[in-house]
């Protein structure tokens, strides 16, 4: 009887053992189910932009080729949402076009975007955008979860479309349980009353979650309060032995970063659906002329070099009506354009543009070329701004085949600032062939190197194109943009004594009109100022009361005859005190003073002290006036400063050689 219970015993103890074996085995087995997935980095595609994101942190698999122009960027370091994120990360030197993987962070939207030029992406300005993002390498942080899969703000997303699985988040699993993630389907299109009553989010059945609906008809005058509630993900947990019952579901919601993020007011989508128009760099507005060698010894693979040149400056410039506007003239034998400065406003447009030019061949004609621009180019019906600086970049193929030293300083007078690039120069024993030696400097604006590029190769000339871009739109250093037309302070001294009369004192205003309307007067450009003396002294007009030519024409017509005595040396004085000391700096001072008569004061001291402040004098004397005074008052050389006629009526003859005298003067000045 003992031996039977002993028997049972054992056996109670052994089916004891082999549950108790069974349950640590099912807990092992219980402990690798809640294990967390190993993390996947997620792939997009070029094109994805960071706003389609609803992830604020995430780290992301970019392919190869994201280089491309047609993946817009915007800003630089801190890029808008609306820019490709592996763009972005090509532009600031985390990845190259190889691809490979980023870290993205979100931060707040910015007031404004500076594009820039780097690692051959170009970015573009933008005003403002309501999200930003940064992007850096691939090093995530200690104790920041990543996802898996990337939550979007589209009905599909880039990943679906390359035929990429989307998942939802997972919650991370808690010890004991087994976490089933569970995605709701979307619902598009509910109105705010539906969303406020939709507290609960319970699991879709199979079929629901297999089959696609459409969303349900809304009644007119209900759009405007449409939401869109983004896929949300449900946990159901398994019992466990932490005493969870059975059927009992944890709800557990990502929170309002989730939810929140995925709403975007009406007015941010309409921002958002059309692509942000780029106004081009204000800080580099300039109207820029190529001159592209299209000559036959230049063959056919250094042309698409050359093209290719060309597009690569077109897109780091930030073509703009705002910004820099640019046109292509080609040079053979002779000169034609391919598009002037209004006819691409954008720089893929020119790009697109650039790739369909063909080679015309012939001779390297570089002066007929540059005669060409400055007589057709830059005139206001191919769309010359004005106000924007006149560029002209000359590519050279080893040596032009004509002379440019006329033609350029033409050129020069006229505003336009040249610029020469020359590729694969002439070598010691090719000199005996170039026809004007030195023509680079004969050229170029200005010859202290700002304006000249040598090019050892053609396979090295795209080193030059951000030198280049550099350099042109250093608007402050375009010398040549200031012509004797644009760039003086020109105040007239008006004799109104009682010898001159009623009918030649308009006769008098008539020429000081006259000259006026030769140059160009604005308050950046030329301004023109008038003071009226007898024995004493009356500003008329100073430097700032006028600047614009018509303005500055009725107020020559609006003055008065004074009449009186003609204190000359007085006048000076009193000019130079109350015009040219409201000078700009930066602006050449020209008095042109008329007389008819000898001065009552000592003209002597007065006259050298304008001389002495650098104000250049022009005396211009008429009938009774004294010629030695006139020259004592003339900046020398008196020859080319002094005039003087027999009578009003013959006032208007002169003004040609004035004008000349004064360019003349102005366009000898060094070029160094």
């Amino acid at each position: 009887m003992e031996i039977v219970v002993l028997t049972m015993k054992a056996s109670v103890i052994e089916m004891f053992l082999v549950l108790l074996v069974t349950g640590i085995h099912s807990n092992k087995e219980t402990t690798k189910k809640v294990k967390r997935p190993k993390f996947t980095v997620p792939q997009i595609n070029c094109d994805v932009k960071a706003g389609k994101i609803i992830n604020p942190e995430f780290v992301v698999k970019c392919p190869a080729g994201c280089q491309d122009p047609r993946y817009h960027v915007y800003g630089t370091d801190i890029y808008a949402s609306y820019s490709s994120v592996c763009g972005a990360a090509v532009h600031s030197g985390v990845l190259d076009n190889s691809g490979g993987k980023i870290l993205v962070r979100k931060v707040a939207g910015q007031s404004g975007y500076k594009g820039s030029y780097s690692n051959g992406v170009q970015s573009l300005s933008l005003p403002r955008w309501r999200e930003s993002f940064i992007v850096s390498e691939a090093k995530p942080q200690k104790g920041v979860t990543y996802p898996s899969a990337l939550t979007y703000s589209s009905s599909k997303s880039p990943a679906a479309k390359a035929g990429e699985t989307t998942k939802a988040y997972q919650k991370p699993s808690v010890p004991g349980t087994t976490a089933q993630p569970v995605t709701l389907i979307r619902v598009l299109r509910t109105t705010t009353a539906e969303a406020t009553h939709t507290t609960t989010l319970s699991k879709p059945s199979p079929s629901a979650g297999s089959s696609t609906s459409s969303p349900r008809p809304q009644p007119m005058g209900q759009r405007s309060q449409e939401l869109e509630l983004w896929s949300t993900t449900v946990y159901t947990s398994s019992p466990s032995s932490a005493g969870t019952n059975p059927g009992e579901t944890d709800l557990w919601k990502p929170g309002s970063v989730l939810l929140n993020a995925g709403f975007v007011p009406k007015e941010e989508l309409s921002t958002q659906s059309s692509e942000p128009v780029s106004q081009g760099d204000p800080s580099c507005k300039i109207d820029l002329s190529f001159l592209i060698d299209g000559s036959a010894s230049i063959g056919k693979r250094r042309f698409r070099i050359q093209k290719q040149f060309l597009a690569d400056v077109a897109q780091a410039l930030h073509i703009g009506p705002a910004g820099p506007l640019m046109g292509v003239v080609q040079y053979g034998d002779n000169p034609a354009t391919h598009f002037n400065l209004k006819t691409h406003v954008s720089s893929q447009d020119l790009k697109t543009a650039i790739e369909k030019i063909t080679q015309r061949g012939g001779l390297s004609n570089v002066g007929r070329a540059i005669s060409f621009v400055t007589k057709n180019f830059f005139s206001k019906v191919n769309g010359n701004r004005g106000g924007a600086p006149n560029v002209a970049v000359v590519i050279v193929d080893g040596w032009p085949t004509d002379k440019v030293e006329e033609a350029s300083r033409l050129a020069r007078e006229s505003g336009i600032n040249i610029f020469f690039i020359t590729i694969e120069s002439a070598v010691e024993n090719e000199k005996q062939y170039v026809i004007e030696p030195n023509f680079a400097n004969k050229a170029v604006c200005r010859t202290n190197g700002f304006y000249s590029l040598n090019v050892q190769s053609w396979f090295s000339l795209h080193k030059t194109v951000q030198p280049l871009v550099k350099r042109v739109c250093d608007t402050e250093r375009l010398a040549c943009s200031k012509t004797c037309f644009n760039s003086a302070d020109i105040g007239f001294v008006i004799d109104g004594s009682s010898s001159v009369g009623t009918s030649n004192f308009r006769t008098v205003l008539q020429f000081v009109a006259n000259l006026s309307k030769e140059f160009e007067i604005s308050d950046t450009d030329t301004r023109i100022g008038a003071v009226q003396y007898t024995y004493e002294q009356r500003l008329e007009f100073g430097f700032d009361d006028y600047n614009t030519k018509p303005d500055i024409l009725n107020a020559i017509k609006r003055v008065g005859y004074w009449s009186g005595g003609t204190s000359t040396g007085a006048a000076i004085n009193y000019a130079l005190e109350q015009l040219f000391k409201k000078s700009k700096p930066n602006k050449r001072k020209l008095m042109i003073l008329i007389t008819d008569g000898r001065s009552y004061d000592d003209v002597r001291i007065p006259a050298m002290v304008a001389h002495h402040k650098g104000v250049i004098t022009y005396a211009i004397g008429v009938a009774w006036a004294a010629q030695d005074e006139l020259e004592v008052i003339a900046t020398h050389p008196a020859k080319d400063h002094s005039f003087f006629v027999d009578e009003f009526d013959n006032l208007y003859k002169s003004v040609p050689k004035i004008i000349q005298n004064i360019c003349t003067e102005f366009n000898s000045q060094p070029r160094n």
